[in-house]
């Protein structure tokens, strides 16, 4: 069975995939956030500290 990811509603051209992570004492965090997957798009929905945020412009982390 193959999973059907939203259409970005601000492009209309990339799907919204989720990305987990991993909270402060190792539990894990699913779908901490949304992607789009146009690279041109970047729009993304993050949850950080129990608040939603969007938009914010996606960087590479240097961990």
């Amino acid at each position: 069975m193959e999973a059907a990811f939203p259409e970005c509603q601000k492009c209309h051209t990339g799907v919204m995939v989720p990305l987990s992570d991993y909270g402060r004492e190792g539990a894990a965090i699913r779908y901490k956030a949304w992607v789009c997957t146009n690279p041109d798009c970047g729009f993304n929905i993050r949850i950080d500290n129990g608040e939603i945020s969007f938009g914010k412009s996606i960087e590479q982390s240097h961990k």
